[in-house]
């Protein structure tokens, strides 16, 4: 695999330029703004993300969810309060957060505690996922040992049964989470590999700012 690894390109741009200095003063904006470059250059699931958890061990886990919303109080995404996510933040609430999008040679990092939504945006997630999406957290046994697909689609159609029975019906294990940075880096990547790096640190007074070394 070496040679094949080798052969390809990266980093190859044209990327689009980025000034450290004229950077908002708080990283949402700054966020805000690299997303909706993602989304209006027609990159495919720009609001896709990396959740990177630790066990009860200390052992990293890590993999990809969706951005729901983004707030004052953070980055919100869902998922089973009763999978290994959220058992994983049960025990150490403090996650990272990656995006990354390689048509803009664009990458944002952060390191944030998350705490879960209150009870009526918890129910508004639910319910605005499809019934299918609805089924399976219904069913509520995401990655346990899986017997068989016949077993999986029984399980699903009887949810179906129940969504249709109570429209309205809300997981109990569903959860929303709020991830709140203490830290968000946005990296800009460039074909001299002089790339930008610019980090926000949450202070008492605010957000500092400061450049990186590549």
């Amino acid at each position: 695999m070496k040679d094949e690894l080798r052969a390809l390109t990266s980093l190859a741009g044209p990327y689009p330029p980025f000034d450290a200095d004229a950077a908002p003063a708080e990283p949402r904006e700054l966020f805000c703004a690299w997303l909706r470059d993602a989304i209006t250059s027609g990159i495919r699931e720009p609001h896709a993300m990396v959740l990177s958890t630790t066990d009860e061990n200390g052992a990293p886990d890590a993999r990809l969810l969706i951005l729901k919303n983004l707030d004052a109080r953070g980055w919100h995404f869902a998922t089973s309060g009763n999978g290994p996510k959220g058992r994983q933040i049960a025990v150490n609430p403090y996650v990272a957060l990656t995006f990354y999008w390689p048509a803009l040679g664009r990458q944002v990092r952060l390191r944030a505690t998350a705490f879960p939504a209150g009870e009526p945006e918890r129910a508004a997630d639910f319910r605005t996922r499809s019934a299918s999406a609805r089924a399976a957290a219904l069913a509520g046994r995401q990655s346990e040992p899986l017997s068989s697909r016949r077993e999986l689609h029984a399980a699903i159609e009887e949810q179906m049964r129940r969504i249709e029975a109570e429209p309205d019906l809300v997981a109990q294990h569903w959860q929303l989470f709020i991830a709140m940075p203490h830290e968000v880096e946005f990296w800009q990547g460039a074909e001299d590999r002089l790339h930008h790096r610019l980090l926000y640190r949450r202070e008492k007074a605010g957000w500092r700012r400061e450049s990186l070394w590549p």
